[in-house]
C-alpha cells in the first residue's frame, strides 16, 4: 500500500507567472536588492488595494516595527494590540522597548473588541499612561468591526496600525483590508494566500511614511555619494528577485481568494450534520478570504470526539490542522504584560482548530480529507 502523502495546512502555491519573472531578474541581472520588479509591485499592490503608497519589505513583523518607529514608539510607552493573533503582531512592540496592552476578542469575528478596546483606553488614561498606538489585526482573514475601532482609534486621537497579514483579499463594507490604518502592514510570508517566501509590505495614505519606510529598510542611508547615516535604518528591503515572486502571484490573487472560500464551503458541507461543529461566519458587510478555515468543537454530551482527539486523528494519516493562535496574554514570554480580557479569546483556543486549507490542494486531497474526518467522526 502507497504511503500516503503530508496534506500541510496551508503551503505555497505557485501560478508559473512567477518563474518568468524571476527569471527576468535573473536575465536582466537585478538579483541585488533594488530594481524594477520592486517598484512595479508597489504599484501594483497600491492599485490593488485602491489607495495607499506601499513599500514592500521582509516581512510583515518589519513592518510593523518601522510603523512603531514612525509613529515615534519608545521605551515605556503602551501599544494596545489584539490578544488573539501572531506574535509577529506584537514582537515589534517589545523591540521598541515598548509594552504590549493586550485587548480581547468579541464573538462574532474573534477580532479587538470594540467596546474592550474603549475601556482600556479609558483605563490606560486614568493610570497616566495614554497609548501611543493601536495594533489591530484582522484574523484568519476576516476582517476587524473597523467602523467601530476606527471610530475609537479617532475619538481619542490614537493612530491605528491595521495587521492585515492574513486578509489580503478580504473586504469589509466594500473596502479592501490593508487600507484602513494611518498604517497598514500586509505579509507574503509562505504560509499566506499569496507569497513571496518570506517578504511583506508598509501601506499608508501618507506618502512621508511609505518614502521613510524605504529609507529605514534600507540602513537609512543619507542622500550622498559616499555611505552617510543620520538614523539608524535596518535591513528591511524585499529584494528584486522576490518581489518578482510577488508579482507572479498577484497574477492569481483574485483566482487564489476564490479558491479558499470554495474550500470554506467544502468543510460547511462535509461538517453540516455535526451539532458540535460551530464555523467562523461573516458578518454583514464583512468579505473574508477565509486564508484558513476555522471550526470549534464543543465537547458537549452528544460527541465524544473534541478538538484535540480530531486534530491528533488526522495528524496520524498526515493531515494537518493546528489549534488557534494561543492568545497573546497566555504566552509565557508575554503574560506579564497588562490585559484586557472577557474569556472569549481563551474559550476559542480551547476549542478552535485550523483545517487544511491550501490551494495547491488536489480533489484527492480533499476526498481523502473527507474520507478521514468522516471516519474519526462518525
Amino acid at each position: 500500500m502507497a504511503e500516503e502523502k503530508q496534506i500541510w495546512l496551508s503551503s505555497p502555491h505557485m501560478s508559473g507567472y512567477e518563474r518568468e519573472m524571476v527569471e527576468e531578474a535573473f536575465d536582466t541581472n537585478w538579483i541585488a536588492p533594488v530594481g524594477p520588479h520592486i517598484n512595479a509591485f508597489e504599484e501594483e499592490l497600491a492599485q490593488y488595494l485602491k489607495q495607499g503608497k506601499v513599500a514592500v519589505l521582509s516581512s510583515g513583523t518589519a513592518a510593523i516595527h518601522l510603523a512603531l518607529i514612525m509613529l515615534d514608539v519608545k521605551s515605556g510607552d503602551e501599544v494596545l494590540v489584539s490578544s488573539l493573533t501572531f506574535s509577529g503582531s506584537v514582537n515589534p512592540v517589545v523591540y521598541q522597548g515598548a509594552v504590549p496592552v493586550f485587548v480581547d476578542s468579541e464573538k462574532e469575528t474573534w477580532n479587538m473588541d470594540p467596546q474592550l478596546l474603549e475601556e482600556a483606553i479609558n483605563d490606560r488614561i486614568k493610570k497616566g499612561k495614554k497609548p501611543k498606538a493601536i495594533v489591530t489585526v484582522h484574523l484568519y482573514g476576516m476582517p476587524a468591526k473597523m467602523d467601530e475601532i476606527t471610530a475609537i482609534a479617532k475619538k481619542y486621537e490614537i493612530p491605528l496600525i491595521e495587521d492585515a497579514a492574513e486578509s489580503i483579499g478580504s473586504e469589509y463594507k466594500g473596502q479592501k483590508t490593508g487600507s484602513f490604518g494611518e498604517i497598514s502592514i500586509l505579509s507574503f510570508n509562505g504560509n499566506k494566500i499569496i507569497t513571496t517566501s518570506g517578504g511583506g509590505a508598509l501601506v499608508s495614505r501618507n506618502e512621508e511614511y511609505v518614502k521613510l519606510a524605504k529609507k529605514l529598510s534600507t540602513q537609512a542611508r543619507d542622500e550622498a555619494p559616499h555611505y552617510q547615516h543620520s538614523m539608524i535604518g535596518y535591513n528591511y528591503r524585499m529584494s528584486n528577485v522576490l518581489a518578482g515572486i510577488g508579482r507572479g502571484q498577484m497574477k492569481v490573487l483574485d483566482e487564489r481568494v476564490n479558491q479558499r472560500r470554495r474550500i470554506n464551503q467544502f468543510y460547511r458541507e462535509l461538517l453540516e450534520g455535526y451539532s458540535h461543529i460551530e464555523f467562523l461566519n461573516e458578518p454583514r458587510g464583512h468579505y473574508s478570504n477565509y486564508w484558513l478555515t476555522t471550526i470549534l468543537m464543543r465537547d458537549e454530551e452528544n460527541s465524544q470526539k473534541p478538538r484535540e482527539y480530531l486534530r491528533t486523528e488526522l495528524q496520524k494519516h498526515k493531515i494537518e490542522c493546528r489549534p488557534l493562535w494561543k492568545p497573546m496574554h497566555l504566552q509565557p514570554v508575554f503574560m506579564d504584560y497588562p490585559a484586557y480580557t472577557n474569556g472569549t479569546s481563551e474559550e476559542l483556543f480551547d476549542v478552535g482548530l485550523c483545517l487544511p486549507s491550501g490551494t495547491n490542494m488536489s480533489d484527492e486531497d480533499l476526498q481523502r480529507i473527507s474520507s478521514r474526518v468522516k471516519e474519526i467522526l462518525g
